[in-house]
């Protein structure tokens, strides 16, 4: 009789681990993360920077009053610009429909211009679009970086003002 009790006492203590063993591990299916749509597909200059804040202003826009920024990116900008045609540059501000401006900084460090620019209404001051680039330089020298730098901050715009007027 004693063997009895014995028996049943490791039954329930080692009876656990011994069937546990013996169940295959379930298998659970990844759960789908909520996502903001299809992602967009890679770009020759690396991931886009560039956000839309208000498609609607974006399309309408017509004349922009552009703001001095540093290492002469706002001249090339404003070159670049008034080649466009889209675009109309202004020198009075109260003409312009917006206001773009922003900071051109060189990090003689890193060896790397970071810049960022955005468009603003004019009127009400609420941000329309703005984008952010970096680029190395040294080499290319820093003018070159610069002027690299107001190719791609355009070339973004170009791509959102065709994107906002789809919608």
């Amino acid at each position: 009789m004693r063997v009895r009790p014995a028996f049943l006492a490791l039954l329930f203590i080692a009876g656990p681990a011994l069937w546990a063993q013996d169940d295959p591990p379930k298998e659970e299916k990844p759960q789908q993360r909520p996502s903001l749509g299809p992602a967009p597909a890679p770009s020759l200059h690396g991931p886009r920077a560039s956000n839309t804040v208000d498609a609607r202003k974006l399309s309408r826009l017509r004349k922009v009053y552009v703001e001095r920024m540093d290492n002469k990116l706002s001249e090339k900008l404003m070159n670049a610009l008034s080649q466009g045609g889209r675009l109309q540059i202004v020198s009075d501000r109260s003409e312009a429909d917006a206001v773009m401006h922003g900071t051109c900084l060189d990090s003689r460090r890193l060896k790397t211009v970071r810049t960022e620019v955005y468009i603003n209404d004019r009127a009400s001051g609420d941000s329309i679009w703005q984008d952010s680039v970096r680029r190395p330089y040294n080499p290319p020298p820093l003018d070159k970086a610069v002027a690299e730098t107001a190719t791609l901050i355009l070339e973004h715009l170009r791509e959102s003002i065709q994107e906002a007027e789809r919608h």
